[in-house]
């Protein structure tokens, strides 16, 4: 009765009352009486001596149902000693310190995770602030280099443009001076010629014949002319071509700025914010998979290339690649024809004996001096040495040893932009080997290197998607 009492004050704005067993709904609230047969009937089971239904009956106990018209059974309140005998009769109680030491550990747990949390993103802002300062650093540098370049082709062109103008004038003055001197001789001729016309011309009206006869041997015989009887002007080019060569260079200057442009233009893009964050930790191995083929004008000659350029293979022999500048020549290496930007994956098949996995960037030296075009010993490559019971990560001729699961595949993970380079050993998991954070100046390509003179093998695999979900375990 009390219960259905307390549920029905809390009615009473709608003035609306239902009984909590049959939900009959009466209007005005009525007046709660004692069942006085129910109430007989329960005396007379008291009188029977009812006892509790054996254990292997008791389906229910206390607050394991809740009751139909009360909201908490759990009160969760501080009550005093006449609390317990009165409102809150037949609860179950605990002592305020026991209360408070269980709160107290649970305060203890969230001030933890609180504490935690507050180091996690102080760490962060640290490497936002990192990273700020690597974009700022990074911007500045590339300006000032960009700067740098492109003031050096402008020298260049003026120094050109210099060099144009003085040979067309050195070349002016002394076509001209032969000119001149040519029209000089001419006009001295025709001077001479005038004179001899005059004296002849006096001779020839001379009325003495005797006189005539007398002067006529003084005349001096006409020598021949040195030049042409006729100077033929013809519509000689002179510098045009000096014009149409300047214009070739210009028209190619042109098509290579605008060639080049478009991939300064897609380098420079727009910069993510949390470039540090690392690669998904569920993504699959198809999802940045890419299409990756090697290069065999860039291949070893000992290296041969098969299974439509994805597989090579170390030969004591050597192959009949014909002469190119990209060739490798120092060590067995090759690179993929595809430059890598963005977000890439690929895996790497080993058999035989040790092969590098590696990245390099294209201007990477393939011949010369030892180190220049080894992978991982210069700033421009980065390599993981697999070898049959151990792995070696190299960059800047740096050596550091890694351990991990031993595998015949290697996963490798790019992205570009975030300067983030990943090895993983592929097996059942994937196990994260080594991460590299950097940053990427320029387009990678992917390498191999095999060194191992006794057929080993190295081949990129192709991933297929019902066998790709493994994730990235780091």
């Amino acid at each position: 009765m009390k219960c259905v009492q307390s549920h029905w004050d809390t009615k009473d704005e709608k003035r609306e009352y239902s009984c909590p067993q049959c939900r009959q709904v009466f209007t005005p609230r009525p007046d709660l009486r004692k069942n006085t047969m129910l109430a007989d009937l329960m005396e007379e089971l008291k009188k029977t001596g009812l006892q509790a239904a054996p254990a292997d009956h008791c389906y229910a106990g206390s607050e394991d149902v809740s009751c139909d018209v009360c909201t908490r059974r759990t009160d969760q309140q501080s009550i005093c000693h006449l609390c317990i005998m009165d409102q809150h009769k037949g609860h179950d109680t605990v002592p305020a310190a026991a209360e408070r030491s269980e709160r107290q550990r649970e305060l203890e747990v969230s001030q933890q995770n609180i504490q935690q949390r507050i180091q996690d993103r102080e760490k962060d802002v640290k490497l936002l602030q990192q990273e700020v300062e690597a974009i700022n650093g990074s911007a500045d540098k590339t300006v000032g280099n960009s700067e740098k370049m492109f003031t050096e082709l402008i020298r260049l062109m003026e120094k050109r443009r210099s060099d144009v103008k003085q040979q067309v004038r050195s070349q002016q003055q002394t076509g001209v001076s032969r000119v001149r001197e040519l029209q000089e001789k001419l006009e001295q001729e025709i001077t001479e010629l005038k004179r001899r016309d005059a004296e002849m011309k006096k001779l020839s009206h001379t009325q003495d014949h005797n006189q005539f006869l007398h002067d006529y041997p003084s005349l001096s015989p006409l020598s021949e002319s040195t030049h042409s009887s006729s100077i033929k002007i013809r519509p000689l080019r002179y510098f045009e071509d000096v014009t149409a060569a300047v214009s070739e260079v210009r028209d190619k200057l042109q098509d290579v700025l605008r060639e080049k442009w478009t991939n300064i233009s897609q380098t420079v893009t727009e910069v993510d914010v949390l470039l540090s964050e690392p690669e998904p930790e569920n993504m699959t191995r198809a999802e940045y998979s890419c299409n990756i083929t090697l290069d065999p004008n860039t291949a070893h000659t000992q290296l041969l290339l098969s299974d439509g350029d994805r597989k090579v293979t170390y030969m004591r022999e050597q192959q009949s690649y014909s002469s190119h500048p990209d060739r490798c020549t120092v060590w067995c290496q090759v690179l993929s024809k595809e430059s890598l930007t963005g977000r890439c994956y690929w895996e790497v098949e080993r058999r035989g004996g040790g092969v590098s996995v590696a990245v390099a960037y294209k201007n990477i030296s393939r011949a010369g001096r030892a180190l220049e075009c080894l992978f991982g010993c210069n700033d421009k490559s980065w390599r993981l040495d697999c070898n049959n019971n151990s792995y070696n990560f190299w960059y800047n001729n740096v050596n550091t040893p890694v351990s991990g699961p031993q595998s015949s595949r290697v996963g490798v993970y790019l992205d570009h932009r975030a300067g983030i380079l990943s090895f993983y050993s592929i097996s059942e998991t994937m196990t994260l080997l080594h991460r590299v954070q950097t940053t990427f100046t320029q387009p990678l390509h992917a390498g191999l290197r095999l060194y191992s003179p006794d057929g080993s093998t190295a081949e990129l695999c192709k991933l297929k998607t019902e066998a790709s979900s493994l994730c990235l375990n780091s």
